[in-house]
């Protein structure tokens, strides 16, 4: 049996009020949240009550809950708007997002970069890092999601498009915009290190 069948049959339990099939699906997805939300609110026991108060909405909206997308996905959704929901009570803005967090997408350090820490490649690794989080703060807050659920969370583009309540080409429309404005702040940063000889 998959997970989204496994959860398809602990969402029946629930809505025929088994509360313990819910405590599986919270301890299933706890930590998954926990991170998701820790992308939007800085402070981590603010982060934990988003995502306790995501998964209470879950249990309350579960009763409605058709089962038209994957629960996980639905859930993403909750836990995503929930979070937004905080950083607007508060004011905030949204955290830095870390370069490391983007390990394997086309923003990885080159490697003549990661081959020697010399402090001049430490120091470029420092600068393109910084680079990288303030690109991603200041995307609009749709293609910072978009571009988070796909390189950190690695979502398929169909499940991003069921999170965020748009069609596919939407979701990649807006990877491709998110992608492009980061390789913008980058391209000159790689140009200013390859001139030093760190070819």
């Amino acid at each position: 049996m998959t997970h989204h069948q496994e959860d398809a049959e602990l969402v029946v339990r629930v809505q025929r009020g088994e509360r313990a099939a819910f405590d599986v699906l919270v301890l299933r997805y706890q930590q998954k949240v926990m991170n998701l939300v820790l992308r939007y609110v800085r402070d981590r026991s603010e982060a934990e009550d988003v995502t306790q108060e995501a998964f209470l909405k879950a249990y309350r909206a579960l009763p409605t809950f058709r089962g038209e997308s994957a629960f996980y996905t639905w859930l993403y959704r909750i836990a995503i708007n929930t979070a937004k929901n905080s950083l607007v009570a508060n004011k905030r803005r949204s955290l830095d997002y870390e370069l490391d967090a983007l390990e394997g997408s086309s923003h990885g350090l080159p490697e003549a970069l990661r081959d020697q820490e010399t402090p001049e490649r430490l120091a470029l690794s420092e600068e393109i890092r910084g680079t990288v989080s303030a690109a991603m703060a200041a995307l609009p807050a749709d293609l910072r999601t978009a571009i988070v659920l796909r390189e950190i969370d690695g979502l398929s583009y169909e499940e991003i498009a069921s999170t965020m309540d748009c069609p596919v080409g939407t979701v990649r429309s807006r990877i491709f915009r998110a992608r492009d404005a980061i390789d913008r702040q980058l391209r000159p940063l790689f140009s200013a290190g390859l001139g030093r000889g760190l070819e």
